[in-house]
């Protein structure tokens, strides 16, 4: 399975905010789209990602508050991103090795979408379960001995 085939499923919709926006307006975007993260955008080119991680830092590092700052100051501007034609069990492997919750998914140097831990959990877990389904219709559907017999 492939990057592209979970974005399919996924959908394209995507959220972005500028570098420059403050970070309590990219936190609220998050709590109101019940998000995780946002594709940081600057002149049509992805410039970072920000996630609850980054919003929890600030928290933490401004006793309570999200402060001033804007997101350029919080994001991560090296996002890790996959292509379309990454295997899934590649993008596991990334995400496991690095941490990360979102990945970008890049072809060439347009955005195409981002997705997630979950987005991978769920794929992951709906190719087996029809892997799952079709072995048990296949055992099924097994002829028995005492009919090979009588044949």
């Amino acid at each position: 399975m492939k990057v592209s085939e979970i974005l399919q499923v996924k959908g394209s919709i995507l959220y972005t905010i500028s570098p420059d926006q403050p970070l309590v307006d990219a936190a609220n975007t998050m709590a109101e789209k019940d998000i995780g993260s946002l594709v940081v955008m600057e002149f049509g080119d992805l410039v970072g990602m920000l996630t609850f991680r980054e919003v929890l830092r600030a928290l933490h590092d401004n006793q309570g508050t999200v402060g001033g700052g804007t997101v350029r100051k919080h994001m991560d501007d090296h996002p890790i991103t996959v292509t379309p034609d990454t295997e899934v069990n590649e993008v596991r492997r990334i995400m496991l090795e690095k941490h990360a919750r979102y990945l970008p998914v890049m072809n060439a140097k347009t955005i195409l979408g981002v997705i997630s831990f979950y987005d991978v959990a769920r794929a992951v877990l709906e190719a087996q379960s029809f892997e799952n389904r079709m072995l048990k219709a296949y055992i099924r559907d097994w002829p028995a001995e005492a009919e090979q017999a009588a044949d």
